[in-house]
């Protein structure tokens, strides 16, 4: 309430444009712009894709010509609209119209009844979980068996995958892969049955699990085409405008032809920032080198833009706590290259512990090559702490932060213990002044919705119900939409451009069906959009804003 009547004035008339006819006109709104004054406003008008004006409703109104379109918001909240700064989007996008997708399933009477509804829509084939779920978010609290998966689809081979730690295949999925318990692929166990033999289910870890999915027949181009449209459109309903994509295990150069497809033709509804991830371990430089020869940093446009490097950079130094002298060796000769070439670089790494070991080597590179100017990023790193937040913050790193401890927190608990209550450090990068965005990296480990991850920003606590995070870690609701919005257009360098709902930016924004600000915080994960907005065109919306399509 502080800033409503005092920034309804100024914003009313100091920022409307010049006497240009708008558009789009949204009016009755209580629009939360995220500008540096925290203004809350009434109304917006769009021009040519960008926002003309932000004020009162009788300035704003002061745009409209005949050919103008209006949406009256009701007093509905208005945001910005969100982009989830680490999120395997285009791979997810590959296979979703194939696959069974049990996030928010509540029992696993509930995700039977998915896969059996994949069973009918497409017979005998392939059903395929390829993970967001936790059996914690199971009334049961524990993960189905293979005799509930066989009593539920008994004609299809079922490949189910939970994180990068466990795969359950019926016999059919088994026989398929030419698998069995005395014939696993390299790094792959079978799980071993408390009566004997095995459970149906098999444990490794996230390469070997990557190589195992890879094995899978994938979906034709055409399916490829109608996933990503689909999960676009889900990304839409769920108020996502943008992704910061880093690519990803099992998702190669002729991958990209279906989204390519979808921007020669105009038809993204999703603004896409991809990174490019290295396959070929042991010829990492190679393909880096050959894959960006016509595709320099930042090409593209507004809608698909190449962004670097990562956030595997090699095999070696990827998920390796203690990498030798000759695996620092290679990787420091590809950021070095990457610096000189003006590359962005984002790295996955897990633990604090050992970061070290990869700020040891940028600081080398910061020697000869100032990379503050590049956005270079570190992802996850949960653990982390002040003095690496400060490390980072001297070399103009940043940190694309995810709501892992939402599904896998109540493992994390067990054994960092109190720990746990300052991870992530999210208000300690805060006054650090690292650049931070928000984020999921969904699909297979997370859930995409972006509101369930704001959620849990703001409550610590875990799809199981523990509470983790402290209060001393937790943003406000304005720092925390900030993170899922400008925070992380920061990291495609796109933050003067969009992010807030200013004069002159692009103009992507979302109408909720809830108020964020206000609606009780065990609420927030319930939140979706009613209209969705991406450069003043409407690319998703609900009945009551069926007009404005």
């Amino acid at each position: 309430m502080r800033k409503l009547l005092a920034t309804l004035i100024i914003a009313s008339w100091a920022t409307i444009a010049h006497a240009e006819t708008a558009d789009l006109i949204v009016t009755n709104a209580k629009i939360v712009t995220l500008d540096p004054a925290s203004t809350i406003a009434q109304a917006l008008a769009i021009r040519e894709g960008r926002i003309a004006a932000v004020g009162g409703n009788d300035a704003v109104e002061t745009l409209a010509g005949p050919a103008t379109r209006r949406v009256d918001a009701g007093g509905r909240t208005v945001i910005p609209g969100l982009i989830d700064s680490h999120i395997h989007a285009v791979r997810a996008g590959l296979t979703y119209a194939t696959e069974v997708n049990w996030i928010g399933a509540k029992t696993i009477g509930e995700a039977m009844d998915r896969l059996r509804q994949a069973a009918r829509a497409r017979p005998a084939s392939w059903i395929i979980v390829a993970g967001g779920w936790s059996e914690l978010q199971f009334a049961e609290k524990r993960r189905p068996s293979l005799a509930e998966v066989m009593s539920a689809v008994p004609d299809n081979p079922v490949y189910i995958q939970l994180f990068y730690s466990a795969v359950l295949m019926t016999p059919k999925a088994q026989e398929a892969l030419g698998i069995s318990a005395d014939r696993l692929p390299a790094g792959v166990m079978a799980e071993p049955a408390a009566s004997g033999g095995t459970t149906g289910w098999f444990t490794s870890t996230i390469v070997s699990i990557s190589a195992l999915f890879d094995r899978l027949p994938r979906p034709n181009f055409e399916d490829n085409v109608a996933g990503t449209q689909q999960f676009f459109t889900e990304l839409n309903r769920l108020g996502i405008t943008g992704v910061v994509d880093p690519g990803g295990f099992s998702i190669y150069p002729s991958h990209y032809a279906a989204l390519q497809k979808l921007w020669r033709e105009k038809s993204l509804s999703v603004r896409v920032a991809f990174s490019l991830f290295a396959q070929n371990v042991g010829a990492e430089f190679e393909e880096y080198k050959n894959l960006t020869q016509f595709l320099p940093m930042g090409f593209g446009d507004d809608m698909l833009r190449f962004n670097g490097i990562g956030e595997r950079i090699t095999g070696a130094m990827y998920n390796n706590n203690a990498p030798d002298a000759a695996a620092k060796d290679k990787f420091l000769q590809i950021i070095r290259w990457a610096a000189k070439q003006g590359l962005s670089v984002t790295i996955h790494w897990q633990e604090d512990k050992s970061v070290h070991q990869l700020l040891d080597l940028y600081e080398e590179v910061n020697k000869e090559t100032p990379i503050a100017p590049l956005r270079w990023s570190i992802a996850h790193l949960d653990n982390t702490s002040s003095e690496t937040l400060m490390r980072m913050k001297a070399l103009g790193i940043g940190w694309t932060m995810q709501d892992a401890m939402y599904l896998g927190g109540d493992r994390i608990v067990t054994q960092a213990g109190e720990a746990a209550r300052r991870m992530p450090p999210i208000v300690t990068a805060l006054r650090a002044g690292v650049h931070i965005g928000a984020g999921t990296d969904a699909h297979r480990v997370a859930s995409y919705n972006p509101f369930v991850a704001l959620q849990w920003m703001l409550d610590g606590k875990t799809v199981g119900g523990i509470s983790t995070r402290g209060p001393d870690e937790t943003p406000s609701r304005e720092d925390a939409l900030r993170l899922y919005t400008v925070g992380s257009a920061w990291f495609c360098f796109e933050e003067m451009r969009r992010g807030t709902l200013e004069n002159g930016k692009l103009a992507d924004f979302v109408i909720l069906n809830q108020d964020f600000m206000s609606v009780p915080v065990e609420q927030i994960g319930a939140t979706a959009s009613l209209l969705t907005v991406v450069g003043g065109k409407a690319v998703y919306a609900t009945d009551v804003f069926s007009d404005a399509k």
